[in-house]
């Protein structure tokens, strides 16, 4: 199975966005299943469920942290060649959802949602009626790509 197919297969077992995207790829870098789906846990839902950047892209930029980034404070060139990893995910994933990352937006929620941090029960016509497992996906095929072309790099 593939990054893409496991990170659907977590989405559909009922594992949020983040946790679904990071964990698929976890075995990149050392983590362990039950690890990764703790770490992104709060990432789901756009944040906390408050529908802000969407949780595929939180998963999707922890994983470019595996492959560049600063593990120093003052390593100004490795915040830079991570951020300019999580900006170009960020175009490529926009491209495929209506220039946005916005969970809220992507989801078309034009009123106030419901103050709650409970999530919705998933059932065949929450999977039909939202974009979250094309995001996921989505997610998934652009972090697969862009690992290809940074390992080509290197």
């Amino acid at each position: 199975m593939n990054e893409i197919e496991k990170a659907a297969e977590l989405f559909l077992e009922g594992f949020n966005c983040s946790q679904s995207v990071f964990t698929a790829f976890c075995h990149r870098f050392g983590m362990d299943e039950d690890t990764a789906k703790r770490v992104s846990a709060g990432l789901g839902g756009g944040v906390g469920r408050m529908r802000e950047v969407c949780g595929a892209v939180s998963g999707a930029a922890m994983v470019l942290g595996s492959l560049a980034c600063a593990t120093q404070g003052d390593d100004k060139q490795g915040k830079a060649e991570n951020y300019a990893l999580v900006r170009e995910f960020t175009e490529r994933f926009k491209q495929r959802h209506g220039g946005t990352v916005i969970c809220r937006e992507m989801l078309k929620l034009d009123i106030p949602m419901e103050n709650t941090a409970m999530p919705e029960n998933r059932t065949a016509e929450y999977y039909k009626s939202r974009p979250c497992l094309r995001a996921v996906e989505d997610a998934a095929d652009i972090l697969t790509q862009m690992i290809k072309e940074y390992e080509k790099r290197r």
